[in-house]
């Protein structure tokens, strides 16, 4: 079982920055891609960005790409989101995720932590 705890969330005036956090804990960091998930209000979950176990590889949603970066530091078991140049359509909760490497959908999700982006 993992547990992920996300963090950083809050208000933001359009073209500020955030940083969400998120702290794994339970089983071996390293094993995990982990990745974060949105969902506005009505809207339905979306995918955002993610990362493989190394590091090595990350993807982006069409949207955020240029803006958003993932990373993570496997000593800490933390994954980052850092998020520049924020829109108001960026407005969401913000859900921390994570599969096994062998495993092609999200096995567990945070809380999550809402990002309010004012125009």
């Amino acid at each position: 079982q993992v547990q992920l705890v996300e963090s950083g969330g809050g208000l933001v005036q359009a073209g500020g920055s955030l940083r969400l956090s998120c702290v794994a804990s339970g089983r071996t960091f390293s094993m995990y891609s982990m990745g974060w998930v949105r969902q506005a209000p009505g809207k339905e979950r979306e995918f955002v960005a993610s990362i493989n176990w190394s590091g090595g590889n990350t993807y982006y949603q069409d949207s955020v790409k240029g803006r958003f970066t993932i990373s993570r530091d496997n000593v800490k078991n933390t994954v980052y989101l850092q998020m520049n140049s924020l829109k108001p359509e960026d407005t969401a909760v913000y859900y921390c995720v994570a599969r096994p490497r062998e495993q092609l959908t999200w096995a567990y999700w945070g809380q999550g932590t809402q990002v309010t982006v004012s125009s």
